[in-house]
C-alpha cells in the first residue's frame, strides 16, 4: 500500500498503562475495521516501567514507538504524529477512557463541516472531584488568555487533518493546546460532544507539576496569539510606560535636590530612574525571547525534546 492512499493514523501515547492496552487495541481495531478503508495503528510508548511495552509487542498489525525513557505525553503525539502516513490523523489516551468509536463521528463532522480539527468534548467527565476542578479552573484561564473556542481542549481524543502538523512541533506541555495553536494559523476548528468511561485499570499520570508547566505554556500560546508577529506593540508599550516612569522619578529627584535640597543618597527615585526598568523589561524579554528561540531551534533542527530508541512494526 503506498503512503498516498493511507486513510487514518490512530495515535496512542501510552505510559505504564499494560492492563488497558490490549483492549484498548481491539477495540481500536473494530473500529477502524467499520471504516472500510486503510488506517494504521500507532502506539507511543513513553518509557513506561511495567510490562506495556511487551504487551504491545504481542499485538498486530501495530507500529510501536518506543522512546527510550519518559518524555511526557506531548512528546508522545508529536512522535505519532510525524510517523503518521494517513490523510487524517487521530488521537486517544491510552488509559481507555477515550471511547474509540468515537473517532468515527469525530471524522464524519470533519468531513462534513469541511474542518481542519474536530476536538472532544468530555462533558460528562468521568473523573475524580480534584481532577475537573483544577481542569474547569484551567479552562477558565484559557478562556481568557487563548480563547480557542472549544470547551475541552485537554482532551486528547481528536480527529485532525494531518496537513495541520507540516509546520507544528509539539514541546512542553503543548498537546493541551493544539487547537489554539492551530487557530492562530487560520485552521478551522469544531468540537463534538463524546464518550468518558471511568478508568478501571491503572492510575492517572495527571499532578500538579503538570498543571504549573501547562499553565506556564498556556502563557506562551497567549503571547504567540498576540504578539508573535508584532512583538514591538508589546515590548514598546512596556517600554514606554517605563520610560515615562523613570522620567517622572527623574524629575522629581531634581525637584528634591534643587528646591528642597535632599539627600538624594536617602532616596530610590535615582536608582528607578536608571535601573528599575531596565532590570524588569530584561527578565521579561528574555524569557519570553528563550521561548521563541528555544521553538525555532526545534523547528529548525533535527533534535528533538525526546529520543526513540526504536520502532517496531508487527504487519
Amino acid at each position: 500500500m503506498e503512503i498516498k492512499d493511507m486513510y487514518l493514523s490512530i495515535i496512542v501515547p501510552a505510559f505504564n498503562e499494560a492492563e488497558s492496552v490490549i483492549d484498548l487495541y481491539h477495540e481500536i481495531m473494530a473500529t477502524g475495521r467499520r471504516l472500510d478503508r486503510p488506517f494504521e495503528i500507532i502506539f507511543i510508548n513513553d518509557g513506561s516501567t511495567d510490562k506495556t511495552l511487551e504487551n504491545l509487542r504481542k499485538l498486530s498489525p501495530i507500529k510501536i514507538i518506543n522512546f527510550r525513557k519518559n518524555f511526557g505525553q506531548t512528546a508522545a503525539l508529536d512522535a505519532g504524529i510525524k510517523a503518521a502516513q494517513g490523510r487524517y490523523v487521530a488521537a486517544l489516551d491510552g488509559d481507555g477512557q477515550n471511547n474509540p468509536h468515537d473517532i468515527l463521528k469525530l471524522l464524519e463532522k470533519l468531513e462534513r463541516n469541511d474542518l481542519d480539527v474536530v476536538s472532544g468534548w468530555r462533558k460528562h467527565r468521568q473523573d475524580p472531584f480534584l481532577k475537573k476542578f483544577f481542569s474547569r479552573c484551567a479552562a477558565v484561564v484559557r478562556k481568557l488568555l487563548v480563547n480557542d473556542g472549544v470547551h475541552d481542549s485537554g482532551c486528547t481524543l481528536k480527529v485532525y487533518k494531518k496537513e495541520c502538523f507540516n509546520y507544528v512541533d509539539l514541546v512542553g506541555e503543548m498537546h493541551r493546546f493544539i487547537p489554539a495553536l492551530l487557530k492562530i494559523k487560520g485552521y478551522k476548528i469544531g468540537e463534538l460532544e463524546v464518550d468518558h468511561r471511568p478508568r478501571r485499570t491503572g492510575k492517572t499520570k495527571y499532578n500538579w507539576k503538570r498543571g504549573i508547566k501547562g499553565n506556564l505554556d498556556m502563557i506562551s500560546i497567549w503571547f504567540w496569539k498576540k504578539y508573535a508577529s508584532r512583538p514591538l506593540h508589546l515590548f514598546g508599550s512596556f517600554g514606554l510606560a517605563l520610560i515615562l516612569i523613570s522620567i517622572v522619578a527623574g524629575l522629581l529627584a531634581v525637584y528634591g535636590k534643587i528646591f528642597n535640597a535632599q539627600d538624594l543618597s536617602d532616596t530610590a527615585l535615582t536608582e528607578l530612574s536608571m535601573f528599575g526598568f531596565l532590570i524588569g523589561v530584561q527578565f521579561f524579554v528574555f524569557g519570553l525571547l528563550a521561548d521563541m528561540l528555544s521553538k525555532n531551534y526545534f523547528a529548525a533542527t533535527k533534535d528533538k525534546v525526546y529520543d526513540i530508541k526504536e520502532i517496531i512494526e508487527n504487519k
